[in-house]
């Protein structure tokens, strides 16, 4: 999730200072590196956040329009040669980019042999010469931008500029967020209305497919065929801090909501349904290795471990492969048994932190073959692993982990189907397992479009000082998960529990005034956790249930129930998660905590 902002003006302000104050706040949006271009003074890149960039701006740069960009990277690492803006091979187009060009490899082929080169290890950089390329016959930018977009595939919110036509500033969406702002004698293009609102609260939403040409006092919007369309511009009451959060009280809440994208974007471009596959890029140059692998250890920390116990149960019960899986704060400390045949697998969201890098390179010495599934494009944990899977679930704000859990999880779907087939996993199932994993987006969509009825519950049960969770199987770890998120949050004590272990002492603490929350979807435990909720019904302790569309039966057993819809069994913690993700936020916030910034915790931990 980059952050894009892009100006162009007839009123004598310099692009180049309004462009830093809207990066400063984009910020959120990415810190990976920075970049701008305008017309007149050319480009200026910088490695990390905004701050670094404008140290390096020198006085008298200047433009009367320009295009910048904050990176989150995904393809390459973070470094002034990846940063935005990325130039064709004359430096007269210039283009920024927030998502993901699926085929730019063939693309990048087929322009190298037409005499391209590149400067670059980015899917961006593509964009500029396919520009460049259709400018030699269709002198008009417009036209050319909009040729050159009908060959891209995959997910965009993009500006470029030309030089041949300084003061137009061309965007584009597709599954990318992107605005207009329009002012009197200027126009704006932003991944998002924060940079624009201090200038404007005349906005326009660009729709998927949809390609906008802005001059200093017009807008044209066109359909990527070419066809114009006419849309009216919105007022937004918003203030900039708001508009980071795209409306929401609280990143927290915002990241819950990105989920389906979230899931989109972490399977783009990597399931082959006919065939049952997945294709997973970062291990293709350990692809036989793996073949060749005796077990898994996952190491991970706090969400990222629960992740891990998650991933046990796909990877055993579907790829057929023995797996371990090991706080990374404790794994260096014994004498793990590890060899050469052993997979050591860290999941860490922000890919810096301290006790699952120093479990890698335990792995490592060890002889294991270290792999990683994380977030963040050229962390320390992506470059020392021996391959990968990165997530594409963009920043994560909010110190409580919501939407890089979403995300892990279905890497681990993926990992389990490319595993899986290399050990015997039938076609049927993987394509089983793909047509499931593609139709999860709308399925969280429909639990996120009941929050208000998860609101009231939090509210219902915001005195509680005590939460037990509960779960079996695959809902075990997510049990454990849930009661996390809730005192990570709101600072009440919760705890998770496998519901088979009731009987062996946390029974007792069951009374009145002790709700428990039972994950109780139908699956092949579910009569089970039915019992487990008969023993707590008969000690009057108060029950919350989330369970699969459709189960009334379940309203004689739980006083509140939650409904998710069904998937198939090893995907079914990934949505139900997100209603618990909702109750501990909600709850939370009934009590008036910041939900962004819980006391004593950090976003990433990088000391022990």
């Amino acid at each position: 999730m980059c952050g894009i902002f892009a100006f162009t003006t007839k009123n004598g302000k310099n692009a180049a200072e309004v462009l830093m104050d809207g990066l400063m706040s984009l910020e959120y949006r990415g810190y990976d590196s920075a970049g701008i271009f305008t017309p007149e003074s050319g480009s200026i890149k910088a490695v990390g956040a905004a701050a670094q960039l404008r140290r390096k701006i020198p006085a008298g740069f200047f433009g009367k329009s320009g295009i910048a960009h904050l990176r989150w990277a995904t393809h390459g690492e973070p470094t002034e040669q990846n940063a935005h803006p990325h130039q064709d091979c004359s430096g007269d187009v210039w283009v920024i980019h927030n998502g993901i060009i699926e085929n730019f490899k063939a693309l990048k082929k087929k322009l190298e042999t037409l005499g391209h080169t590149f400067k670059s290890a980015t899917d961006t950089e593509v964009l500029a010469h396919l520009v460049e390329e259709h400018l030699k016959t269709e002198k008009d930018f417009t036209k050319a931008a909009l040729l050159a977009l009908n060959e891209v595939k995959g997910t965009y919110g993009i500006a470029m500029q030309y030089r041949g036509d300084p003061s137009r500033v061309i965007g584009a969406r597709m599954g990318s967020p992107v605005v207009l702002g329009l002012g009197e004698g200027e126009r704006f293009i932003a991944s998002d209305a924060s940079p624009i609102l201090r200038h404007t609260r005349q906005v326009v939403f660009l729709e998927d497919g949809e390609v906008a040409s802005i001059t200093p006092e017009s807008h044209t919007i066109y359909k990527l065929a070419g066809t114009k369309v006419s849309r009216e511009a919105e007022h937004i009451d918003w203030n900039a801090e708001a508009a980071q959060r795209g409306g929401y009280d609280h990143f927290m809440l915002k990241e819950i909501m990105e989920g389906p994208e979230v899931v989109e974007n972490t399977i783009r471009g990597r399931l082959r349904e006919s065939e049952g596959l997945a294709k997973l890029g970062g291990l293709e140059s350990v692809e036989r290795d793996l073949a060749k692998m005796d077990r898994i250890i996952i190491v991970g920390c706090g969400t990222a471990y629960f992740a891990g116990l998650t991933g046990e149960y796909m990877l055993e019960e579907h790829a057929g492969i023995p797996v371990e899986v090991e706080l990374a704060s404790e794994f260096r400390y014994r004498n793990p048994v590890v060899n050469g045949r052993t997979i050591v697998l860290a999941i860490s969201q922000s890919g810096e932190t301290l006790d699952t890098l120093e479990a890698i390179r335990e792995g490592k010495r060890r002889g294991a073959l270290t792999l990683g599934i994380v977030n963040t494009v050229g962390s320390t944990i992506a470059r020392e692993t021996d391959a990968g899977v990165y997530n594409h679930a963009g920043p994560e704000i909010g110190v409580a982990s919501t939407k890089a859990l979403v995300s892990q999880l279905s890497a681990l779907a993926l990992l389990t189907t490319f595993l899986g087939r290399q050990r015997g996993m039938s076609a049927h199932e993987g394509r089983e397992i793909a047509r499931a994993l593609r139709a999860l987006p709308q399925q969280i969509q429909a639990i996120l479009n009941t929050r208000d009825g998860i609101q009231k519950m939090a509210k219902k049960y915001k005195n509680a000082r005590d939460f037990l969770y509960i779960g079996r199987k695959y809902n075990y770890p997510i049990a454990f998960e849930g009661a996390l998120k809730l005192k990570e949050i709101s600072y009440i004590h919760a705890e998770g529990c496998g519901a088979g272990e009731m009987k062996h002492g946390p029974l007792a603490m069951i009374d009145q005034k002790f709700p428990t929350l039972a994950i109780a979807t139908s699956d092949s435990v579910y009569e089970k956790m039915a019992s487990n909720m008969q023993e707590i019904k008969a000690r009057k302790g108060p029950l919350i249930a989330i369970a699969s569309e459709g189960n009334d039966e379940i309203k004689q057993l739980a006083d509140d129930v939650m409904y998710v819809p069904k998937t198939i069994e090893m995907l079914q913690p990934i949505l139900n998660v997100v209603p618990l993700q909702l109750f501990a936020y909600f709850f939370a916030r009934e009590k008036g905590y910041n939900v962004d910034r819980p006391r004593n915790l950090a976003k990433s931990v990088t000391v022990e």
